[in-house]
């Protein structure tokens, strides 16, 4: 099992997840409980993939791993454009923020992911 820790996509996604939680508390109540809850898990599924990904012991798996990932992006991005539509995030700029970094983890995973289906 390789450390997971030195990844670049590891260190984005860890950065999104801790940027999401500090977002979230300051939603409307309304929307912390709701959008704010799948965010939260969103952000954290993500980070979680990445790591089952990094610890694939063989290839397949961790195409298999990735294409999940990249399917849990989609998912979060798709959250946090509801928020943004809905008026939960406090300011442009922290949504802005968010989905720059979410776009990070995406074009890493996809790098990742070229470079996994290129070995199979």
């Amino acid at each position: 099992m390789a450390r997971h820790e030195h990844l670049p996509i590891y260190k984005a996604a860890f950065d999104v997840a801790v940027h999401i939680e500090r977002v979230v508390a300051g939603f409307p109540r309304y929307h912390k409980y709701t959008l704010g809850t799948e965010l939260r898990q969103g952000s954290r599924a993500v980070l979680q993939r990445v790591v089952r990904a990094n610890n694939a012991r063989t290839v397949a798996a961790r195409a298999a791993e990735l294409l999940q990932l990249r399917e849990e992006i989609d998912a979060l991005l798709l959250t946090m454009r509801v928020g943004k539509e809905r008026k939960a995030f406090k300011s442009f700029a922290a949504y802005l923020h968010a989905v720059e970094q979410v776009g990070s983890v995406a074009r890493q995973n996809e790098g990742w992911l070229r470079q996994t289906q290129a070995k199979a």
